[in-house]
């Protein structure tokens, strides 16, 4: 039975990874064009955090964010400068926990699994997002990583030939490559100004292939090592076909993903069924620091931190895991993912490009110097990824309206904002001032109504109202069957005829 069990979640891991895999390449395809065009911008310290949240979420993966921006610093023409590349990697620190949120999404039926979940997850982003909070202003004053960076780089040869892939991705690789390929030159040639119909329409001479079509393609390629083309792949394709059948891959992984996640739950909680709480924490109880190292090095070898942090989320879920050991694997998985940055700058031959993979990695390394080894400052993350997890259980739609709000609204404001100050006309400058007070204001009263108006018992009322109309929707047929066989019964009871029942009911209504 115990064999069995841990072939079927090896089986289902598998496929969940393979999920991850297509979920980051169909968002690659469907949205490289406009991720190419954010980074093709010149950035403020505010817009370039907010193009790295923004590429991140699009793209699904950090990784490839950070090696596109080592990529431009490292370029020729130097579309990204070192310290737009700096402000951008944060941005990336955080759009990739939205990957392992939107996991967490797939515990919806069980309100407990939720809560855990939703908590395991968001614990990424507020340490990510407090991080940030931190450093950014102290970057942007002071120039503290650019200084660092630059003093360690200041002899360095970066320039190899070779680069190293997971053997996670070896494994998941070869079966997405039959799905979907993405282009990654795409986005960057559009980032450097080119324009995305420059690679269309695809020229094939015969059967389609790498060689036959010319080794130039539109947002979905061919393999270049072994010559045939994915099933999404079409000679008479034009950009908008390659951004639908990214959607559509977008879409089953998303299903992939549920469907493995919730198999994987149930055979875990099976396998562990009879173990006590106790036991399973006991066993997942290790040092803090040590696990930061496992975290690291898993993170190393999978070559994604979302992979890292998609897969414990759900042993959050069902408590196999607690948020406390949560944590620090999570911080692992940060320091992890930097070695794809620095891997792309070992490729490129620009002291640059090395300076700002190294400025990711000490981006890390200070945050969790911060926030970790003190257990007040540990404690404020773990606070905040409780009672976003608590928010789950007073409304289920919570986790949808946490993503939207805090990976595509804000973000898209904050971008939209920093560019009118960007614009040379005046008139832009002092609506964007306009903004900002008007902004500051509604936050000083936000912080007035939630303090002193009883505003978070305002919210709270709200959402459990929200909750208790939707689970009344849910409940509704099964109540009124319950409510007909009651009256059944009733009726039965009295041995009335359900006509004269209802006659009897309503002349006692009129004689009242």
């Amino acid at each position: 039975m115990l064999a069995a069990g841990i072939l079927g979640v090896a089986f289902l891991l598998y496929w969940f990874l393979f999920g991850l895999d297509l979920l980051g390449n169909g968002a690659k395809v469907m949205s490289g064009c406009k991720a190419g065009e954010l980074f093709g911008d010149d950035t403020n310290p505010i817009a370039g955090l907010m193009v790295g949240i923004l590429a991140t979420v699009l793209l699904q993966s950090s990784s490839t964010t950070t090696s596109i921006i080592v990529s431009l610093v490292g370029g020729e023409d130097g579309t990204i400068s070192v310290e737009q590349g700096i402000y951008m990697v944060m941005g990336a620190n955080i759009g990739t926990s939205v990957t392992n949120t939107i996991v967490a999404m797939g515990q919806m039926g069980d309100g407990d699994q939720l809560e855990r979940a939703f908590a395991g997850a968001t614990v990424h982003d507020m340490f990510n997002f407090m991080t940030v909070a931190v450093l950014l202003p102290v970057e942007a004053i002071t120039g503290y990583l650019n200084a660092l960076t630059k003093a360690m780089v200041k002899n360095a040869d970066v320039k190899d030939d070779e680069k190293w892939e997971g053997p996670v991705k070896k494994i998941v690789s070869p079966l997405g490559k039959r799905v979907i390929i993405v282009n990654k030159s795409v986005t960057k040639s559009v980032a450097k100004g080119a324009d995305c119909e420059e690679f269309y329409p695809n020229e094939c001479v015969g059967k389609p292939s790498y060689t036959n079509c010319g080794k130039k393609f539109g947002l979905i390629a061919c393999d270049k090592e072994h010559g045939y083309c994915p099933a999404f792949f079409s000679e008479d394709a034009t950009s908008k076909d390659d951004k639908v059948s990214g959607g559509v891959v977008f879409f089953i992984a998303i299903m992939m993903l549920f469907t493995c996640l919730l198999g994987i739950v149930a055979i875990l909680q099976k396998m562990l069924l009879g173990m006590s709480t106790r036991i399973i924490y006991k066993a997942t109880d290790v040092n803090g620091y040590l696990a930061i190292a496992i975290g690291a090095g898993i993170t190393m070898l999978v070559q994604s931190s979302s992979i890292t942090t998609s897969t414990l989320t759900p042993l959050v879920g069902m408590g196999a895991l607690r948020l406390e050991q949560m944590l620090p694997l999570t911080l692992g998985a940060n320091i992890g993912t930097t070695m794809t940055g620095i891997t792309a700058a070992l490729v490129s031959d620009s002291i640059d490009s090395l300076q700002v993979a190294l400025a990711h990695l000490f981006f890390n390394i200070t945050g969790i110097c911060i926030f970790y080894p003190v257990p007040f400052m540990r404690a404020l993350p773990l606070t905040a990824a409780r009672r976003l997890g608590r928010a789950t259980r007073v409304w289920r739609g919570f986790p949808l309206v946490y993503i939207f709000v805090m990976f595509v609204i804000v973000p898209l404001f904050f971008l939209g904002l920093s560019a009118l100050f960007e614009e040379d006309t005046k008139g832009f400058k002092v609506l964007g001032s306009f903004i900002v007070i008007v902004l500051a204001l509604c936050l000083a009263y936000l912080a007035y109504w939630c303090a002193y108006q009883d505003g978070q018992q305002k919210c709270y009322t709200c959402m459990s109202t929200r909750e208790r109309k939707r689970k009344a929707i849910v409940d509704l047929p099964d109540d009124m069957e319950f409510l007909k066989a009651r009256v059944a019964a009733l009726t039965e009871h009295t041995g009335l005829p359900e006509e004269e029942a209802a006659e009897k009911d309503a002349g006692e209504e009129v004689e009242a």
